[in-house]
């Protein structure tokens, strides 16, 4: 508990992570009041100042206001603000999105008319709107300041922090100045930074992109969250390059086609697809483009969020807390990236066995020797690779034979007479890969990326709890590894698939093909898209859109307040040594956990700042996703919850001090 009277603290930043700061400070604020009997006159207070300029709770990315169109990437059923460890302090008010869900569809309270409608037919396995998930924030956050302990106040100031600097204080021992950008200054003894996604400097091709529009007169849209987008710029009826085909393509797609009035409609013909396209009128044709050429794989039809049928073998905490005991700070490609590799063949070809015994020639003999040659040790004087690779050809017919790195770039090693025949051969991939998530977990090559998937998650734990090398960190895990599986199992929902084979379908959307390259062509006053493994003219148009986020690297960061730490040597950027001895500038914040506090310019650990969510990317793997509730089904694995347990231990060492 606080040693002065009042123990102010400023979050910085009051999305999902920071308003998981404000919960977790009320929660042990109250347990620690109920444990001590202290009176209300001699009690210490607690004041938290709350600074950003959106909402509180649904911050920038959340608005309830936004477009419908924009829908999140997890089912109903994952999400969660209020952590369920028994062994943390219990919450005060709030649950998971899903005990959300079905409480106000019941009720209705505090929902406008389109939201009542979404929730009307929004079930648990469904993928719920980004702007519902914001109300679900928003709604939780006023449950919890409804429920406010004794000695708490919270003041809101929705504006921007723009500095944070050390200064004497006679009531506290450590103390901050937070200068806002209204002019106010705050004087607190904590501050948590809770950045969320920060404006970063364009690089240079874009910067190159952005002059040329402004002088040849072109439109370009840069990276940006897609709700900041006005998206009425773009014309209608005419060519637009799209580039980038992850997550954030599906939201252009969303807008330029449903949001312009297209509506998409089951099938009558059978055999063309699920869905057809009615257009509006007022569509652009999009051209869309990335480096392997396709979007994305859609995830599988699956009741939980990783596959009940997966369990991994080989990659487990058992494995990590052996390198754990023998002092081993593992390598990725070395060390973690086989042990999931036999995870993976073991999900695709047990899931092969099941559904399709014919195409395996004495199923039970090759799975008693597949799992056999898997095992770590089994061949320790061979390539065990080699091995299973050995068995494979034996026993499994060659049209079903898993090409794991062929998944990820399924354009690789072909190449198209014309965008047209590319055209086609994206529509098929498209039906096929809809097809495999429609039969969910009895599709074989859904269920190795659901052990990638899976993997995933432990990986996390073994990144953030011991570790991996610098070097393993720079080439493997974020080399090529974390590309790779974002393009298997990060994926939209199936049904974003349907719709992009629909538009393709009615010549609303067509491909560029892989490894695109654009330029400028000043004399025509276009921008062009050209693959070198399709034969046809280069794609071209007046508008060109990065379908993507600004890139979440603190050291490209235009943040007047990260900029002012970085000055001041309060804060520094992470650097990691690669395998060449060079040092390589990481994404992410210095930091020492736990908590995760910053380290400064000099080596030394900034006492009094905590640090939680995106700019600790360099620390920690995957920190956008949000914090998952208790699976009904299914596995659930620790990191599912670590950004709450991070925020718990910021706000225990707050009240600590």
């Amino acid at each position: 508990m606080a040693k002065s009277q009042i123990n102010r603290v400023a979050l910085i930043g009051a999305g999902p992570r920071g308003t998981s700061v404000l919960e977790r400070l009320m929660a042990n604020w109250a347990q620690a009041q109920r444990n001590h009997n202290t009176s209300a006159a001699s009690a210490p207070k607690l004041h938290i100042d709350v600074v950003d300029p959106y909402p509180a709770a649904s911050g920038h990315v959340w608005q309830p206001e936004q477009s419908r169109l924009y829908l999140m990437n997890t089912q109903a059923f994952y999400p969660t603000l209020i952590p369920e460890d028994p062994m943390l302090a219990p919450p005060l008010a709030g649950g998971s999105f899903d005990e959300w869900r079905a409480a106000r569809r019941r009720d209705g309270q505090g929902l406008n008319d389109a939201e009542r409608t979404e929730l009307d037919g929004l079930e648990s396995h469904n993928f719920p709107s980004r702007a519902l998930y914001g109300r679900y924030l928003r709604q939780t956050l006023e449950g919890l300041l409804q429920r406010l302990p004794d000695g708490v106040e919270v003041t809101f100031h929705e504006t921007s922090a723009v500095a944070v600097r050390p200064v004497a204080a006679a009531s506290s021992p450590q103390a901050f100045d937070v200068e806002l950008a209204d002019g106010a200054h705050l004087t607190v003894s904590s501050v948590v930074l809770a950045l969320g996604h920060i404006e970063s400097r364009l690089n240079p091709e874009q910067r190159a992109f952005q002059r040329a529009a402004n002088e040849q007169g072109l439109l370009y849209l840069p990276p940006a969250a897609p709700a900041d987008v006005d998206w009425q710029r773009v014309p209608d009826n005419e060519p637009v390059l799209v580039r980038g085909m992850g997550l954030n393509f599906f939201d252009v797609m969303g807008q330029l086609t449903e949001g312009r009035g297209g509506k998409f409609v089951e099938s009558a013909g059978g055999g063309n697809g699920v869905l057809e396209y009615r257009p509006s009128g007022r569509e652009p044709l999009i051209i869309a483009a990335s480096r392997r050429g396709t979007p994305y794989r859609a995830k599988a039809g699956l009741a939980g969020y990783y596959p009940s049928s997966v369990t991994l073998r080989f990659l487990t905490k058992a494995a990590l807390d052996r390198f754990r005991a023998a002092g081993i700070q593992p390598g990725f490609d070395h060390d973690l990236w086989p042990l999931l590799h036999r995870d993976v063949l073991w999900a695709y070809y047990s899931t092969l066995a099941a559904s399709q015994p014919a195409a395996i020639r004495d199923v039970a003999e090759f799975l008693a020797a597949l799992i056999d040659a898997l095992q770590p040790h089994a061949h320790a004087t061979g390539n065990w690779e080699s091995h299973v690779s050995g068995l494979v050809g034996k026993h499994v017919v060659a049209s079903r034979r898993l090409d794991l790195l062929g998944l990820a770039a399924p354009l690789s090693g072909r190449t198209f007479a014309s965008r047209r025949d590319l055209d086609a051969a994206l529509i098929a991939y498209l039906d096929d890969d809809a097809r495999r998530s429609a039969l969910g977990e009895a599709d074989p090559v859904k269920m190795a990326i659901g052990a990638l998937h899976a993997g995933r998650a432990v990986l996390k734990s073994a990144v953030a709890d011991g570790g991996i090398t610098d070097e393993s960190w720079l080439a493997g895990l974020r080399g090529w590894f974390e590309s790779f599986v974002e393009g298997l199992a990060s994926g939209p929902p199936a049904l974003r698939s349907e719709q992009l084979a629909a538009l393709a379908r009615a010549g609303v959307v067509s491909f560029v093909g892989p490894d695109p390259k654009f330029s400028v062509d000043r004399t025509a006053g276009v921008f062009h898209a050209v693959s070198p493994w399709v034969h046809d003219a280069p794609a071209q148009a007046r508008t060109l859109i990065e379908a993507m986020s600004p890139a979440n690297k603190v050291g490209a960061n235009i943040s007047p307040l990260l900029k002012q730490l970085m000055a001041d040597g309060l804060v520094r950027t992470k650097i990691m040594m690669s395998a060449e001895g060079t040092p390589v500038q990481t994404s992410g914040l210095d930091v020492e956990p736990h908590p995760y506090r910053p380290v400064g310019a000099n080596g030394s650990v900034t006492q009094g700042i905590y640090v939680l969510g995106l700019q600790l990317s360099a620390s920690q793997w995957g920190t956008a996703i949000a914090a998952e509730a208790t699976p009904a089904t299914g596995p659930a694995y620790p990191s599912g919850q670590r950004t709450l347990r991070d925020a718990d231990e910021i706000a225990r060492s707050i009240l600590d001090q």
